[in-house]
């Protein structure tokens, strides 16, 4: 038996792997953090036995509150990945299962890896519709991307797509592959129209330093980029400065950051009610925006989510909140759960990467019914 994490995202530590039924694991914390979370490692074992994984320091983990009700993700092809019992004792996560294969990775979201992002952006590269922009390099020395999907005209709504402030939260890269795939689709009609009235700027990873790395929350010098948005810098957080600047460059009319939540099992927005220039129109027009996704797809609700800012009191280090100040725009953070949508349970995969994907590609249609009032 033998466990490795020797890998692009992966992430865990072997305090003891003698006997199946007593592995004993622990998560290692972002660089100079003291987040942690994201797991992913890989397990050679004897097929037909159960194993039994306890990592240890479950409890410290930067949203312990996120393990209860959650189950481990496990591929045998790293193609499919599927849910595993796992439970929550209030102090350890234990995962049990039992290979059908002779070794098998076990993660905490289906994994997005580097080389499969530098796939992402060669494809899209690819279409006539897309421009891509090296932004500059991480502190690993890392490319920023920028995909510019659209003609720039003055007169087009500017619509800024980021994902992946924090690397651990994977599903929001699948999100974004599942957006470009219709978004670049010239045979689709919600498409071709919105690109007729607008221009989307999309940076499909904000943090690779620490995607690779197997971070949850940070860049490589453990920065949580997204509270870096008042003031970055090229020295702590070089991924949000390269962006900020471009944003000046264009404009934002619209603005999406796309995330997962350890905690609430369900999809929902976080809008910028809280900052001083939030406005009528802007709350009507994100009112709109909900309504309509949730009438495209049950996987969105406005239900449950995060408590709304009284006005004044955003925090503007954050990126929704500065994007939606700074720009007088509306804007939104979107959540995706790690566990399943408990509005439509799937037992087997829980939410999962197709799910994200899809969502991705339904987020278009309702910015398809707020388009034209972007800039009104």
């Amino acid at each position: 038996m033998y466990i490795t994490a020797q890998f692009d995202s992966g992430n865990i530590e072997v305090i003891a792997a003698n006997e199946p039924h007593d592995i004993q694991l622990a998560i290692r914390n972002d660089n100079e953090s003291e987040f942690f979370q994201w797991f992913h490692f890989k397990l050679y074992g004897e097929a037909g036995v159960e194993h039994v994984m306890t990592i240890t320091n479950a409890s410290k983990a930067a949203y312990p509150d996120g393990w209860n009700g959650y189950e481990a993700v496990a591929s045998y092809d790293r193609e499919t990945w599927f849910r595993v019992p796992t439970e929550y004792n209030g102090t350890e996560l234990i995962i049990r299962h039992t290979p059908e294969q002779e070794s098998v990775y076990y993660a905490y979201f289906t994994p997005y890896s580097y080389e499969r992002h530098m796939d992402l952006i060669q494809w899209a590269q690819q279409s006539s519709l897309c421009q891509h922009i090296y932004l500059g390099p991480t502190l690993d020395g890392r490319d920023m991307n920028l995909l510019v999907i659209g003609e720039p005209d003055e007169n087009k709504a500017k619509i800024w797509v980021t994902a992946r402030q924090h690397p651990g939260e994977t599903m929001a890269e699948w999100f974004i592959e599942g957006f470009l795939s219709r978004l670049l689709d010239d045979e689709d009609g919600v498409a071709r129209h919105l690109l007729e009235h607008c221009v989307f700027y999309v940076v499909p990873n904000m943090n690779p330093d620490g995607s690779v790395r197997g971070h949850l929350r940070t860049n490589a010098a453990g920065v949580n980029l997204n509270r870096e948005w008042a003031a970055p810098t090229l020295e702590k957080s070089p991924e949000v400065y390269y962006v900020l600047n471009m944003m000046a460059a264009t404009g934002v009319d619209f603005y999406l950051d796309v995330h997962g939540d350890e905690a609430l099992p369900y999809n929902f927005v976080a809008g910028s009610e809280g900052v001083p220039s939030y406005n009528d129109s802007i709350h009507q027009l994100g009112e709109q925006f909900k309504q309509l996704l949730m009438s495209m797809t049950p996987e969105f609700q406005v239900t449950y989510g995060y408590d709304v800012d009284e006005p004044g009191t955003a925090n503007l280090t954050v990126a929704s909140n500065a994007v939606g100040e700074r720009f007088n725009c509306l804007a939104f953070t979107l959540e995706m759960p790690f566990k399943d949508n408990a509005n439509l349970p799937d037992l087997d995969f829980g939410w999962s990467a197709p799910r994200s994907q899809q969502l991705g590609m339904d987020v278009l249609s309702a910015l398809y019914g707020v388009a034209k009032n972007l800039r009104s």
